[in-house]
């Protein structure tokens, strides 16, 4: 197994699966990406198998996507960008609907910050283990685009209600053990600051994805508005100052 993915047996019938990128704090890239695919597969064939343990090496559980390049999945070949961004988004999410499908059941130990498409490995997983370190951020939206994506729109208000995913999705904060209460007015702040296109469609994305008939479709749909907001100006801007350490400007 690469070594981006640690697979070991703690107990007898359980596997457990380690992203091993602790510098990054296990961002996601296709690398790992396909390794988790690959050791998917080869549980779900294997009965001696019965649960499933999936965690993230060092302080962090999985930091979302690698700001630094995902690099390209297995049918991407530079032929065609849009299809390729396309593939490469189908890559990632493909992976939540596994998790979700495998018989066996999925526990997350979320051993620290699990953002983006690392809460989405939260969301999917059946039961969720969740130490004093762990924090938790719908951050999709915090790079630009939406945060309807990887299955969050239809997985996390099912998990926590609609009205509580909604003010989670719309404002992109961190959620750690601890809630304090949120003024409106910090909350719209929050909103204001981020990419405007970004949150429109998410809120456009999370009230269609509470009406579609299956998670399936929910990700189809996400896959098809993530695709079309990438060609926006708003995620090279959110990159880009994520990366220097500086505050985002959104054109309205």
């Amino acid at each position: 197994m690469s070594s981006v993915l640690l697979v070991d047996e703690p107990v007898d019938h359980v596997r457990r699966l380690t992203l091993n990128r602790p510098e990054t704090l296990n961002a996601m890239t296709a690398e790992l990406c396909e390794a988790l695919h690959a050791e998917l597969r080869t549980i779900a064939a294997q009965r001696s198998i019965r649960a499933v343990i999936l965690t993230g090496a060092g302080r962090g559980f999985c930091a979302g996507l690698d700001l630094h390049g995902y690099g390209a999945a297995p049918s991407s070949d530079g032929s065609d960008e849009a299809r390729d961004r396309l593939a490469d988004q189908q890559h990632m999410s493909t992976l939540i609907l596994e998790l979700r499908a495998l018989p066996q059941p999925v526990i997350a130990a979320v051993n620290g910050p699990a953002a983006g498409f690392g809460l989405a490995l939260c969301l999917a997983s059946d039961i969720r283990y969740a130490s004093r370190d762990a924090v938790f951020r719908v951050a999709f939206i915090n790079v630009g685009v939406s945060n309807c994506d990887m299955g969050t729109s239809w997985l996390l208000p099912r998990l926590i209600g609609a009205s509580r995913a909604h003010e989670l999705m719309l404002t992109g904060r961190r959620l750690g053990a601890e809630e304090l209460p949120q003024r409106a007015v910090e909350g719209a702040r929050q909103i204001a600051s981020l990419s405007p296109w970004g949150v429109r469609l998410t809120k456009q994305g999370m009230w269609t994805a509470l009406e579609l008939p299956s998670e399936q479709s929910a990700v189809e749909y996400e896959d098809r508005q993530q695709i079309m907001s990438t060609f926006g100006q708003a995620p090279a801007e959110a990159v880009d100052a994520f990366l220097r350490k500086r505050d985002a400007e959104f054109a309205d």
